[in-house]
């Protein structure tokens, strides 16, 4: 058994897409279908798997375009946290708004995950934990096996989410980087929502919003 990670980076905000996987049963996951589910499906294709589950660290629409489409063609499981609906909902308006662009709304999550779920991707678990401040509702998935968080955007290579969009709030976020995601040994690979990965330690050693938050 291994832990398959394929990474897509799409859209207009360059966004990651994780299709996580067990490597013996095929059984896959989609962490933030960002957009352009035929190139998203054709990695599911080719590499045979078959997707259970979709996870949603947060509703922004850089991180969801793509989820009607890829929902329609797995079936699959829509996880995501209850705090984020009111973004999910506004899919729609905040497309027009932004881009005058018409989508169609987001489909409702299946199941609302909470602090401290356990999923399992095949015989693969990862854990839930709530990483708010960018986001309301905004979770990370924690495999503790192959040392790996797919934090969001939470925490970025040298950086951190943004704080100055609706419902977001700075010292929440900073908490939740703290309390949530440098826990973690430092040999944790980190696979943001943006950017390329980085680790736990080469963060907390490094990146200046952290070293600026605890020098205060």
């Amino acid at each position: 058994m291994t832990l398959q990670t394929e990474m897509l980076t799409l859209g207009m905000i360059q966004t990651n897409c994780y299709i996580i996987a067990d490597s013996v049963t095929h059984d896959a996951a989609i962490i933030d279908p960002a957009d352009n589910a035929p190139q998203i499906l054709e990695v599911v294709r080719r590499e045979g798997f078959t997707v259970r589950d979709i996870l949603i660290t947060h509703a922004h629409f850089d991180h969801i375009l793509a989820l009607g489409d890829v929902k329609a063609a797995t079936g699959a499981t829509i996880r995501m946290h209850a705090a984020d609906m009111p973004i999910l909902e506004s899919l729609p308006m905040r497309m027009q708004q932004l881009f005058n662009m018409s989508v169609p709304p987001a489909p409702m999550p299946d199941v609302f995950i909470n602090e401290g779920d356990l999923i399992k991707v095949g015989n693969i678990e990862f854990e839930v934990r709530f990483t708010p401040g960018h986001a309301p509702g905004h979770v990370a998935f924690i495999n503790h096996e192959y040392a790996v968080a797919f934090s969001g955007d939470c925490l970025f290579a040298g950086s951190i989410g943004r704080t100055d969009l609706p419902g977001a709030d700075y010292k929440t976020l900073m908490h939740s980087i703290f309390g949530k995601l440098l826990t973690l040994p430092d040999d944790y690979t980190i696979a943001p929502g943006h950017m390329q990965t980085t680790t736990v330690g080469r963060e907390r050693a490094s990146n200046p919003f952290l070293l600026d938050w605890m020098g205060s």
